[in-house]
């Protein structure tokens, strides 16, 4: 069984994930993002404040997110927020360590940070025998 520490750690290898949110009309929609991982297991990305994915968080901030690598993924729910002032500036400086290249589009019209903290998190290894499922 994965304990809190590896699921973190195995996030953090990752790079790559995919947010799923839900439209105004119930609609699911997924997107990758590239994001990175406060020690707190908040789960951070950039994103212009026009796209699909910002649009239906605003909204409705429930979404998930999906990060693997090989027979291994970490799925989770949880909860999105755009922070701003000081928390907004914590997280950039988490975010900023995986892809240095975001204070480039700091620059950028309607840029902007999402947050999300999970609420529920399940790490699966489909190589482990006997499969291992921690929740």
């Amino acid at each position: 069984m994965a304990h809190r520490d590896e699921i973190l750690r195995f996030v953090r290898a990752q790079r790559l994930g995919v947010v799923s949110s839900v439209n105004a009309g119930g609609t699911p929609q997924s997107a990758v993002v590239g994001y990175a991982v406060t020690d707190a297991f908040e789960l951070v990305f950039d994103t212009l404040g026009d796209t699909r994915k910002a649009a239906n968080l605003r909204v409705r901030p429930a979404a998930s997110f999906t990060v693997w690598s090989g027979e291994r993924t970490v799925q989770l729910d949880g909860v999105a927020d755009e922070p701003g002032g000081p928390e907004l500036e914590r997280i950039q400086a988490t975010y900023f360590s995986i892809w240095p290249d975001g204070r480039e589009r700091t620059a950028w019209p309607g840029i902007t940070w999402f947050r999300l903290r999970p609420t529920w998190i399940r790490y699966t290894d489909f190589m482990a025998g006997p499969l291992v499922i921690t929740l």
